[in-house]
């Protein structure tokens, strides 16, 4: 690993990088543990904030010219800030299923927007992987892989342990 090319990189990127790092760390912990609790609330609110940071900071990143200034990755920016704002406002009036939608749609955007910053010839890309940037790639898809299974399985397991599913 080589964090020169993140500490060379613009303010916009460092800050990009620090919100999303910082969403993905906290995605599991709010994925792999009890709902609706203190804990719970606290952490998602820090996620949300790191996931619209993120968002939001990709607008300063231009390197990537389709669209006047932006990239079709900037379509998933937006959507990721509607997400947000859906989850939140679901939550906030008790609509969990419409809540959990919304953020396993923002946890999709961070993960495929990752997945895109992580390809090989990119500047996270290099600076994690160094001259191993395929086989790191492809690590990283399958571990994503497996994540998502398991919590396609924990998802049917609990609904299956559910008192209110109909039979």
């Amino acid at each position: 690993m080589n964090l020169a090319p993140i500490l060379a990189a613009p303010a916009d990127v460092q800050i990009h990088l620090v919100a999303a790092l910082a969403a993905l760390i906290l995605t599991p912990l709010i994925l792999f543990r009890r709902k609706g609790d203190g804990s719970h609330r606290f952490l998602g609110r820090l996620w949300v904030i790191a996931m619209a940071v993120t968002a939001l900071s990709s607008f300063a990143i231009t390197g990537i010219r389709l669209i006047g200034p932006y990239s079709p990755i900037h379509i998933l920016s937006i959507v990721t800030l509607v997400s947000l704002w859906n989850a939140v406002r679901a939550a906030r009036t008790r609509r969990i299923r419409e809540h959990q939608l919304s953020i396993y749609g923002a946890t999709a955007g961070l993960v495929g927007a990752g997945g895109f910053a992580l390809f090989p010839g990119r500047l996270l890309s290099h600076s994690l992987f160094g001259g191993f940037e395929w086989p790191g790639f492809i690590a990283v898809i399958a571990a994503t892989a497996l994540a998502v299974l398991v919590l396609i399985r924990q998802s049917r397991a609990a609904r299956e342990l559910d008192p209110r599913r109909e039979l």
